[in-house]
């Protein structure tokens, strides 16, 4: 097959109406997100390397999980008790890629918890390459007034802090060659008035993306970062996106659509794999068109 339409390579159809509760499972979505199960092909980018995700149980943080196993490593996923569901259909796809599958359970909002799961997954995989942080909070509100500090404290005690928590426990871990991959967004350029926090969560980390870097280069740890655009998810129908706009959620991208997690995969795999070794404190843009800068 050759080159494909990037227009049509995906449904642009509407997305039903629907929503769930926060967290939100992936299992329940209509329709499911292309993370990669089937469609994503490896190239062994990655053999017998040892990776952390977090949020791993679902669209984003689910697609570089499974890409990182098909290309030969062995992954742990973070994600919240709720959506054990969703993780153990993860693992099974890790497994059935020959690879070694762990799943730790836990909220990142817990300090503590952040030190235990990079020392779990250090232990229980055998080593450590790369932690990719993925897991986030997304929730809108209709004005500036809707907004109050439990929300800003959930919203930042969920995306910012376990940065600094995951990373402080990996450096114990890592050595020279390994790499962290962080998420930031379109948010964190282009700030939308619904999600004041959100985007704000966003423009920190990219900004830390950049200290970090500074930083840990002279140890030779890699960190860059993806900024997604509109990717279809859990995240959307369970408080991220007005009901209002759920159907033609994306379509006002250049490209016409939202995008599926499955074309993320790969930029998470190329920071981490050998091929990017002289990237570090960038920000990759998939967005379907929206410029950052």
């Amino acid at each position: 097959m050759g080159a494909q339409d990037p227009r049509n390579k995906f449904s642009s159809a509407d997305f039903p109406k629907q929503e769930q509760p926060v967290p939100g499972l992936q299992k329940e979505l209509d329709p499911k997100p292309d993370c990669g199960e089937t469609s994503y092909e490896g190239h062994g980018r990655l053999k017998d390397y040892k990776m952390l995700v977090t949020g791993g149980d679902s669209s984003i943080g689910r697609a570089a999980a499974i890409a990182y196993a098909k290309e030969g490593a062995d992954v742990a996923i973070n994600y919240l008790p709720a959506e054990q569901e969703d993780a153990e259909e993860v693992k099974q796809v890790i497994e059935e890629a020959g690879r070694k599958a762990v799943l730790i359970p836990g909220d990142l909002r817990d300090e503590q918890f952040n030190y235990d799961l990079v020392e779990q997954a250090h232990k229980q995989l055998g080593g450590l390459d790369n932690v990719t942080l993925v897991a986030g909070h997304q929730q809108y509100r209709d004005d500036i007034r809707g907004f109050d500090t439990a929300s800003f404290t959930e919203t930042f005690g969920t995306n910012v802090y376990p940065i600094f928590w995951t990373v402080q426990k990996a450096l114990d871990y890592f050595e020279a060659g390994a790499t962290i991959t962080l998420t930031s967004s379109v948010q964190g350029y282009n700030p939308s008035p619904i999600l004041h926090d959100y985007a704000a969560t966003k423009a920190a980390i990219i900004s830390l993306t950049k200290s970090l870097s500074e930083e840990l280069g002279a140890q030779g740890i890699r960190v860059n970062c993806v900024a997604p655009g509109p990717f279809w998810s859990p995240l959307q129908i369970s408080g991220g996106q007005p009901q209002s706009k759920i159907p033609e959620f994306g379509q006002k991208e250049v490209l016409g659509r939202a995008g599926q997690p499955v074309e993320l995969a790969g930029v998470y795999v190329h920071l981490a794999a050998e091929e990017s070794s002289y990237t570090t404190g960038q920000v990759y843009g998939v967005t379907g068109g929206t410029q950052i800068d």
